[in-house]
């Protein structure tokens, strides 16, 4: 499914024009990018819990030079499903 699919289908749901549902979609898309941007979680319950997760640094290969090379720490975004959601997908 689309970004623009859920617009419409918010619109149709909700009773809204397409521009009211796209701006409520974008701002509850801006509200978990900027919790997760200052390292909080957002947990929707049922749903699931967005959060940043770690990778420590670990040993990796150049693939040019096929030297050993050393990859810093980092932070990515993850999700993990709810039980609700994991039921409803069954």
């Amino acid at each position: 499914m689309l970004k623009k699919e859920i617009i419409n289908r918010v619109a149709e749901d909700a009773g809204l024009t397409k521009k009211q549902a796209s701006a409520a979609v974008d701002s509850f898309l801006d509200a978990i990018e900027g919790s997760l941007a200052r390292g909080d979680s957002v947990l929707l319950t049922g749903f699931g819990k967005f959060e940043v997760r770690t990778r420590g640094s670990r040993e990796g290969i150049n693939p040019r030079t096929k030297q050993k090379i050393t990859l810093p720490e980092s932070k990515y975004p993850a999700f993990k499903a709810g039980k609700a959601l994991k039921e409803k997908v069954k």
